[in-house]
Order: structure tokens, then C-alpha cells, then sequence
């Protein structure tokens, strides 16, 4: 009970959660009517930081194992302690280590999986299964007709789920999410092989190929085609 004669305040709702965490995904940092620019696509993916954050410790196993004679212990270590540092300097510069904490988790669990099982190729299994878990959601939201990204767009936008009422928005959102699928299916086809033939190396090159390039270049695709229907829905209103 409120002991003072303001209302007490309620928790956030499922819309309200589920909202501020798509506007904090890369396609969450742009409005969908904006004209996209190498610059709002580098804020999108992080900044230079996130971009270094992402990319340097994956370039630093491959380094390190390549150099070191497939040193396992200083091949997970080394971009775990990277990624420390990376969270260090995000808690004194006070800008948010959610991201970098984020990266900490999986580089720690995937160290753990390679040192208890003593295979370098183990350090990218839990890439694999996140790969997989997010191409199994990405089908089913296509298969009950919910395409994940037409939900996405419909909270940044606050339109809900009014664009299943549009045509031409169903199908550029339905687009969306396929492309989206093949992202993580195109991974799965070259990493799984990789990882069933033990090569930790080429495992750790595609996968640097396959991150931040290929997520930049899709996010830009999907920027676009969103922005072709949601500028022209716009367009049609201020007429």
C-alpha cells in the first residue's frame, strides 16, 4: 500500500518489456522511415567500440591458436581476458558493459566446453546452437504466420500488429524474416561440417566472416526493405 498520495507504480508490462528490448537490438537503433547511412548502420551494430568488441576476440583465438602451435589453454584464455578488459573499460567510462558482460558469458562457457572436453572445436559449439535456436524460432514465427521481424518492427514502430493488416507490409516483413533464416542457416551449413571435421581454424575465419560482415550487410537489406513500405505508408498519410 502507497503511504503517500501519489499512485503506486506499476511494473512494466509484457509490450513495455519486449519493446525496450527490441529498441536495443541493431534494427531497434534506427526508425524504420530513416534513410540509412554508413554512419546509422555503425551506431546500429554498436559504434567502433561494439565493433571492436565483437570481432577482437574471435580474431584473437584464431591468431593465438594459429601462432602458438594450437595452444589450447591460451587460445581460449586470451580473449576472455580481452573481454574483461573490454567490460573494465565500459564500468570506468560509465557507458552500459551489458554488451560487453554479455560477450564475457559465452566466451566463458565456451572456454569451458573446450578445455573440459580438450577440443578447440568445442569452443564454438554454443555459436552453433545459438544459430540453431535462432533459426528454429525464425521458421516457427513463419510457419503460425508471425513473422518475427513484422513483430519486431510492429513494437518499434507502436503500430502493434497493424501491418498484418497491409499487403505489401506482410510480405516485406515475411521477406525479412526469411532472409533473416538464411543468415543462420548459410552458418549452420558451413560451421557444423567444420566442426564435425575437428578444424578449429577455419571454424574460427568463417566465423569472423560470417558475424559482423554478413549481420552489418543483412541489417542494411532489412533497413531497406522495412523503409520502402513504412516510408511509403507514411507518404500516403500526409497526403
Amino acid at each position: 500500500m502507497s503511504t503517500s498520495g501519489g499512485q503506486d507504480e506499476q511494473p512494466p508490462s509484457f509490450r513495455e518489456s519486449f519493446g525496450d528490448a527490441m529498441r536495443k537490438t541493431g534494427l531497434g537503433q534506427v526508425a524504420p522511415g530513416e534513410v540509412p547511412t554508413g554512419k546509422s548502420l555503425l551506431k546500429a551494430i554498436g559504434g567502433v567500440r561494439g565493433l571492436i568488441e565483437s570481432i577482437v576476440p574471435g580474431l584473437a583465438f584464431l591468431v593465438v591458436y594459429s601462432l602458438s602451435g594450437q595452444n589450447l589453454l591460451l587460445s581460449v584464455l586470451i580473449p576472455l581476458a580481452l573481454s574483461v578488459i573490454f567490460v573494465v573499460i565500459r564500468l570506468v567510462t560509465k557507458s552500459g558493459p551489458t554488451q560487453a558482460l554479455g560477450g564475457i558469458a559465452v566466451l566463458a562457457a565456451s572456454a569451458i566446453l573446450a578445455l573440459i572436453t580438450g577440443r578447440a572445436e568445442t569452443n564454438f559449439l554454443p555459436g552453433i546452437f545459438f544459430n540453431a535456436g535462432s533459426l528454429a524460432v525464425l521458421l516457427l514465427s513463419i510457419v503460425v504466420r508471425w513473422p518475427l521481424i513484422g513483430v519486431i518492427v510492429g513494437f518499434l514502430t507502436n503500430e502493434g500488429v497493424a501491418w498484418r493488416t497491409s499487403k505489401p507490409k506482410r510480405r516485406v516483413l515475411y521477406l525479412a524474416t526469411w532472409l533473416w533464416a538464411a543468415l543462420f542457416a548459410l552458418r549452420l551449413v558451413v560451421e557444423v561440417p567444420l566442426y564435425l571435421a575437428h578444424e578449429a581454424e577455419w571454424l574460427a575465419g568463417t566465423k569472423l566472416l560470417l558475424g559482423v560482415p554478413l549481420y552489418a550487410g543483412l541489417l542494411w537489406v532489412t533497413w531497406l526493405l522495412v523503409r520502402a513500405v513504412y516510408g511509403r505508408s507514411t507518404a500516403s498519410k500526409a497526403e
